[in-house]
């Protein structure tokens, strides 16, 4: 249910430029610096492609009956961002003069996600599962797993080219690019996509002559895309050049053993050791409602395009509600909202567990859409959800903003959006792993079908074949419900106290020895 978030820092390089770009004005003209922006919101949009693209499959491929533990395997997908800082130093640290410190990694892995798409554009209709054919789940995988790669890739080195793309008084704006970017990316590659993927909503809305497919196609849009990347990324790499600076080419600058000397001596701080704790571990009672109840509301019949325009809606509340929780993250402990959400999110889960529980009862029959007043209450779920989400989010950016060291602000912020965004993706893997295993079925009706539990894929064609039919009689959904609530409640009575002391402490426990600078 949670939308992937990337939550992203400055990354290495920018921990040399932190003081000077964190002082400088937003507000500054823009004349000079409009196509600059407008590049950059480009580029951002173009990440976000294929973060769209990833969270898109798992919906079709409910639809093509795959297990939960091959969606698990998909959800891997999603590392990439979460531990892009592995591979940041080497970024920063490698280069050629003559291409560009940033367009040396930038041109490549944009055309290799457009290589990619273009392979993918030509396959994947049969790799997910198209003429009866069962979905290859291996190769999306990989496939996917190395389009976000490079995503991640292309994102720390269009980073850290903002710093010196942009006049100083405007270096503000580029975080403005790369969140609006990556959202509008993000919204054309699930939202945009899926509702024009559809035949239904094609058939309802934008047809006169309903049709068996809708307006575009997964193998259609991945071509259009890996053709956009290709050539945008033609006319950067000719037309654009990347300004030289002599600090660019400095021994620090190409010194990666320094770089991820920092990264250990910011881990060895004792509070940092326990704040990573909480982080790794916060988000284990959240993890069947954020990364099952979207599929199970698609198992029940509910179609994803209707799931995945339930953003639109959305959109003001995520604008506003940033600006309302930082009122309350300003003071000197922003965890206190942190803390003061984490109840209602797990009161939460159960409501969404409700949800989808009544689902089939309310909507028996979605073909025929689906009522106004289920609509609304999909809507209020979702809002609600929202609300703790950024809570959580919007109190953790204020804390990291707080303790990071300044000398090495960049290195600093971005260890610790890698551990939130880490701490986010294991839970759900593993939840959604674990799903299959918690349910129990049986076959019912026909013959010779009392000892078959329609537990592989052979006994489910066994019980068809026998004329009957499998029903779930506990879904594994529910069991983790349950269990992620009660492990989230013991979690709670462990962290808050630890999450209190952390928060008084003094700035002094949280910066690096003077030696170690």
């Amino acid at each position: 249910m949670e939308r992937r978030r990337n939550v992203k820092g400055k990354d290495s390089s920018s921990s040399m430029e932190n003081g000077q770009t964190m002082k400088s004005s937003s507000s500054g003209s823009l004349k000079g610096d409009g196509k600059n922006i407008a590049l950059l919101f480009f580029l951002y949009t173009l990440q976000g492609i294929p973060l769209g693209l990833s969270a898109a499959i798992p919906m079709i491929l409910q639809n093509r009956g795959v297990s939960y533990k091959q969606q698990a395997e998909f959800s891997f997908v999603n590392w990439p961002f979460s531990i892009k800082l592995l591979w940041a130093p080497i970024v920063d640290s490698m280069f050629s003069m003559r291409i560009g410190r940033r367009k040396t990694w930038m041109v490549p892995t944009q055309y290799l996600i457009g290589a990619f798409m273009l392979l993918l554009s030509s396959h994947v209709d049969l790799w997910l599962g198209a003429d009866g054919n069962e979905p290859n789940i291996g190769i999306l995988t990989a496939l996917f797993f190395s389009l976000n790669f490079l995503a991640a890739t292309q994102d720390i080195a269009v980073d850290g080219w903002a710093l010196t793309m942009l006049k100083k008084s405007n270096v503000g704006h580029a975080s403005t690019c790369n969140s609006v970017g990556q959202t509008a990316g993000f919204f054309l590659s699930y939202v945009l996509f899926m509702a024009l993927e559809s035949a239904d909503f094609c058939n309802s809305y934008l047809r006169t002559e309903p049709e068996n497919e809708g307006i575009v196609t997964l193998a259609g849009f991945l071509y259009f895309w890996g053709w956009i990347f290709l050539i945008t990324t033609t006319v950067v790499a000719f037309l654009k050049k990347e300004e030289h600076r002599d600090e660019d080419n400095s021994e620090d600058n190409r010194d990666l053993k320094k770089a991820y000397s920092s990264l250990l001596q910011i881990l060895k701080l004792q509070p940092v050791q326990t704040l990573v704790l909480i982080l790794l571990t916060a988000k284990i009672g959240f993890s069947a409602t954020d990364s099952v109840m979207t599929l199970k509301l698609v198992e029940a019949g509910i179609p994803k395009e209707r799931l995945g325009l339930l953003a639109v809606p959305l959109i003001p509340l995520q604008i506003a509600l940033p600006l309302v929780i930082a009122k309350y993250t300003t003071g000197p402990k922003p965890l206190k909202v942190y803390t003061k959400a984490i109840p209602y999110r797990l009161m939460f889960g159960f409501v969404a567990a409700l949800l989808v529980w009544i689902t089939p009862k309310l909507v028996p029959d979605a073909s025929e859409g689906l009522p106004v007043y289920y609509y609304a209450l999909l809507l209020i779920c979702y809002s609600l959800h929202q609300v703790c989400v950024y809570s959580m989010f919007v109190s953790c950016m204020a804390f990291f903003a707080k303790i990071s060291d300044p000398l090495v602000g960049g290195t600093y912020m971005t260890l610790l959006n890698t551990v939130t965004n880490l701490g986010g993706n294991w839970p759900a893997t593993l939840s959604l792993w674990l799903v299959d295993p918690l349910t129990y079925r049986e076959c019912v009706g026909g013959v010779n079908n009392d000892d078959n539990l329609c537990r592989t894929s052979l006994e489910k064609e066994l019980c068809a074949k026998n004329e009957g039919k499998c029903s779930i009689w506990l879904d594994g959904y529910y069991v983790e419900t349950v269990v992620c609530a009660a492990i989230g409640c013991l979690w709670l009575r462990w962290a808050r106290s630890r999450i209190q002391k952390i928060q008084s402490l003094d700035e002094d426990a949280w910066r690096l020895s003077k030696q170690t600078k």
